[in-house]
């Protein structure tokens, strides 16, 4: 009994201490940033200025934080509402069948595995003013009369922001979306089809109130994918135009290596560290709540 008990040990201790290593000790090192000023001149030193929580403080009195923290909300709601609706939709016309549904789906998760700088490239191209396949696409259908600014103008960036970005997490909330209806027993669908319900009434009564938990856990793991999200919007339009479509863990990116105030930065990451450990609790306790007594 003591060699499968050393084992079990070993095997256990090997990925905390990976834990530990590659993501305790950043997120302690970051915590120990924030309350302290860190720039160019001490980084390399052990003892910097204590300054509290002059580095929090001072972001939420920024205007700039402020608006930030705005369009990060913003950005997390519409890509939450965008991916699982879209993907849940796309999910179930998977599940029904169709010519040509592998090729589709595969062609999706083809799109899904691309690394985000070159969907946030690829997109840029599209969004392009003069050249760009979606002014042209809107010109040839009588939509728009003179090209559209989709990444120069504040008023359309976010919006364009938000359709690349959902576009690319729309594969992901898709599979997890149809993993959780192949639970559903195909005599419910029998039942109410010998009951003479259509396939909208089918889908709002029976296939919804049975994945609406599965629904919820995948809205905390999107909400928590969009909070960190930084690739895309980085190539897209790294913030601009005047800070319209940045982000928290865009912001704290430029905040310290662009500005090289690391406190700052630093604090600014605690913020998104928050909301994103916020989110993860509530997913824990959702998968939780789904386990068997």
């Amino acid at each position: 009994m003591r060699r499968p008990s050393w084992l079990l040990r070993l095997f256990l201790g090997l990925p905390m201490i990976y834990l530990l290593a590659m993501i305790g000790v950043p997120i302690v090192y970051n915590l120990a940033m924030s309350v302290q000023e860190v720039t160019l001149g001490n980084i390399a030193a052990f003892a910097r200025p204590f300054v509290g929580l002059d580095n929090f403080t001072d972001s939420l009195a920024d205007p700039i934080f402020r608006r930030v923290l705005h369009n990060s909300v913003v950005f997390v709601l519409v890509n939450v509402a965008g991916q699982v609706g879209i993907g849940t939709i796309a999910a179930a016309c998977f599940a029904g069948g169709f010519p040509g549904a592998s090729t589709m789906r595969g062609l999706l998760l083809a799109a899904w595995i691309l690394p985000g700088l070159v969907v946030g490239t690829v997109w840029k191209w599209m969004f392009a003013t003069q050249f760009g396949v979606v002014n042209f696409v809107l010109s040839a259908l009588g939509l728009i009369g003179t090209p559209v600014h989709w990444l120069s103008d504040p008023a359309t960036s976010m919006t364009a922001l938000n359709i690349a970005h959902i576009w690319f997490g729309i594969p992901f909330s898709m599979i997890l979306v149809a993993a959780a209806l192949t639970n559903i027993p195909g005599e419910l669908y029998e039942a109410a089809s010998l009951d003479g319900a259509g396939p909208l009434r089918r889908f709002r009564y029976i296939t919804l109130p049975a994945i609406a938990p599965a629904l919820f856990a995948v809205a905390c793991l999107v909400a928590i994918a969009s909070l960190r999200a930084f690739d895309v919007i980085f190539a897209l339009t790294q913030g601009g135009p005047l800070n319209s479509t940045n982000v928290l863990p865009l912001l704290s990116y430029q905040a310290s290596f662009q500005d090289f105030e690391f406190g700052r930065g630093a604090a600014i990451g605690s913020f998104a560290f928050v909301m994103v450990f916020g989110v993860a609790l509530v997913y824990v306790r959702t998968l939780k709540s789904e386990q068997p007594a």
